[in-house]
């Protein structure tokens, strides 16, 4: 590989990596539930019906954090298969317990770059939903370039959903929803649920995360983006 080519690959990436060290009951948690929750790229491209032992529509959460929005979609929805993507170590060994304990059968885990999930492991056609809430949202100016939702991005997201699939997502940060905005209303193959730039209120089947609590608690608004595939 050469110096350029290696450089591109290192500075690709969909996050900036935070503490991966585990306190010592977090570690026993990943050491004890990952080999029967945790997804790994280079085992390739998945089989839904196999990972989850059944045919059910599959649902991908993007940064799930400490995953509770996560396991109470799963819980909820025992009908539908989850995939949730989270680099943050601390938050996936919240959801592995949380999941464990509350025997939640329909929820899987990659902890790596969404942008490496999506290349190698998600075929394409098979998501009916896919779910970014609050994403990083590089509130500087000059970081703008590194937020997730970019053209770029949806290149590498919109074939892997159905048709008719949905892509769901929220921030309480104005400026970038009016940049989720602009990018997903160009898309052709992507239409507006609420119609031309309409944001929707909250639908109850997003469940109201900790963090939007205290968001709310600072009066922070929250913008939620709804497009289905056509």
């Amino acid at each position: 590989m050469n110096e350029t080519n290696e450089k591109k690959l290192r500075t690709i990436r969909s996050f900036t990596l935070r503490s991966r060290q585990l306190k010592n009951n977090d570690q026993k948690a990943y050491d004890e539930y990952w080999p029967q929750i945790g997804l790994k790229t280079k085992d390739g491209m998945i089989h839904p019906s196999e990972v989850f032992q059944r045919e059910a529509p599959l649902v991908l959460e993007i940064g799930f954090g400490r995953g509770d929005a996560l396991w109470t979609m799963a819980e909820k929805n025992p009908d539908k298969n989850f995939i949730g993507v989270e680099v943050y170590l601390p938050g996936v060994c919240k959801l592995l317990k949380v999941v464990v304990q509350k025997k939640i059968e329909n929820v899987r885990i990659y902890s790596e770059d969404v942008l490496e999930v999506l290349d190698r492991s998600i075929p394409d056609n098979s998501l009916c939903e896919v779910l970014i809430f609050f994403p990083d949202p590089w509130h500087k100016k000059r970081h703008h370039k590194r937020r997730l939702v970019q053209a770029s991005f949806l290149n590498k997201l919109l074939p892997k959903i159905k048709q008719g699939g949905h892509l769901h997502l929220a921030t309480d940060w104005e400026d970038y929803a009016e940049q989720m905005m602009r990018v997903l209303s160009v898309e052709p193959s992507l239409q507006n649920k609420a119609g031309a730039e309409g944001f929707i209120p909250r639908p109850e089947n997003r469940p109201l995360t900790k963090f939007e609590q205290r968001g709310q608690r600072l009066g922070h608004e929250v913008w939620d983006l709804l497009f289905e595939k056509i």
